[in-house]
């Protein structure tokens, strides 16, 4: 008797619409990033980059010809407990990777590290960290992680830009380290300290403070101190509100300063806040910076974002961290953690900041770095003002990722299969 094919046709209808399923499912990737308190306006600039990036990807197809990325998103109140907690619920949403990294280095670790435990425990079920903006270069050094991914420049890199740029100016000469009392501050100061003495050996450091950070309210008896110092530089890693109020006790106080820092620059308020203490210069080290020449790609896409989103762009590396997942996951043909893993090393990227490449033996993403100060509209080095103000930004110096890469103590452990 010979096989009946009267099946055939539903059966091939019933595969295609498991593919076409398939296709239309979601990638969950979790944002776990301060929503309140004092830094909620940093984690909603951070947000918003990141939505964007989604949106644009969805409405081009997603990833793996029709998966489309899903958001979901979490306020870790810059707290390593919430962290936890929200990783967890992340988990309990069903996502697969983490996008994280405004909550401070010391809380990113501990997420990394619960991150690792879930995956040793769970096989098939693995999540990947993203990392945009907590730049301890510990994360990718002695306690780096197959899992995790580092999209912005670390500490020493930056360091290592302003300490270049430190070496050609002579008029620095008495240095004051004024940071936060945590993990990344610390790393800024000792850093500081490091690679601009190794820039300029005449230089003198003249004093150093740690303080709470989100908690000071009044910065007037710092700078007091750094002025009894005689200090003319400060090297600080205050960003947001701590960043905003230093400034703004410097101005009132009628101290000239300037500030070395690595992203104040692209934090919302700190134009404003520059250009309100109408004393002092703030130098800070990012991959791009609004008005910068030479990069037409950053522009365009600064002009699209505004025009969606009514906000004004400010960091490419946080829009383009997605676009390196989707790129990955397309490579790796999966969306299987580990494979996209594998992947993400040794990726090159297109950015709209030039090409990128996330180095495979530490996952540090070498990508170029401006050094830049906020200064008045001059019409010529500085052409358009900022947050409403006459100051904007002045291209001081450009580093490419290879010319600032460090070596690495990276010694990572990655899975069998």
């Amino acid at each position: 008797m010979k096989p009946s094919f009267a099946f055939a046709p539903l059966a091939a209808a019933m595969l295609l619409a498991a593919g076409a399923a398939q296709a239309q499912q979601t990638y969950k990737i979790a944002y776990i990033d301060p929503l309140s308190g004092p830094f909620a306006n940093v984690g909603e600039l951070m947000l918003t980059h990141t939505q964007y990036a989604i949106e644009d990807i969805n409405a081009k197809g997603g990833v793996l010809g029709g998966t489309k990325l899903q958001l979901l998103q979490f306020d870790s109140k810059l707290s390593a407990q919430e962290s936890q907690s929200a990783l967890q619920a992340a988990i309990d949403q069903g996502a697969q990777a983490i996008v994280t990294g405004g909550s401070g280095s010391s809380v990113v670790t501990a997420l990394v590290q619960s991150v690792n435990r879930w995956n040793q425990r769970n096989p098939g079920k693995e999540l990947i960290v993203l990392n945009h903006s907590s730049i301890d270069p510990e994360m990718t050094g002695k306690g780096c992680s197959f899992w995790h991914f580092q999209t912005e420049a670390n500490t020493a890199m930056k360091m290592k830009a302003l300490a270049n740029y430190i070496k050609k100016t002579p008029d620095i000469k008495k240095i004051f380290l004024l940071n936060q009392d945590y993990a990344h501050g610390r790393q800024w100061a000792n850093y500081g300290r490091q690679l601009v003495g190794l820039a300029r050996p005449d230089v003198q450091f003249v004093g150093e403070t740690l303080h709470p950070i989100g908690r000071v309210k009044d910065f007037a008896p710092y700078i007091a101190n750094v002025k009894q110092a005689g200090a003319d530089t400060v090297i600080t890693g205050n960003w947001g509100q701590d960043m905003t109020l230093l400034l703004k006790a410097a101005g009132d106080a009628g101290y000239n300063l300037r500030y070395f820092n690595h992203s104040a620059g692209s934090v919302p308020g700190t134009v404003l806040a520059v250009s309100q203490a109408k004393l002092g210069q703030l130098t800070w080290v990012a991959e791009w910076h609004p008005g910068e020449a030479g990069v037409p790609r950053a522009d365009a896409l600064a002009k699209a974002y505004k025009a969606k989103t009514g906000k004004d762009f400010l960091a490419p590396r946080i829009e383009f961290t997605p676009r390196l997942l989707s790129a990955a996951i397309d490579k790796a043909g999966s969306t299987d953690a580990t494979k996209v893993a594998r992947a993400m090393e040794d990726l090159s990227f297109d950015s709209v900041v030039g090409p990128v490449r996330m180095r495979a033996e530490d996952h540090q993403l070498l990508l170029p770095q401006v050094v830049n100060t906020i200064a008045p509209v001059d019409g010529k080095a500085v052409k358009v003002g900022w947050e409403g103000t006459n100051y904007g930004f002045r291209t001081d110096a450009v580093y490419t990722g290879n010319e600032l890469a460090q070596g690495t103590e990276c010694k990572m452990v990655r899975p069998a299969s």
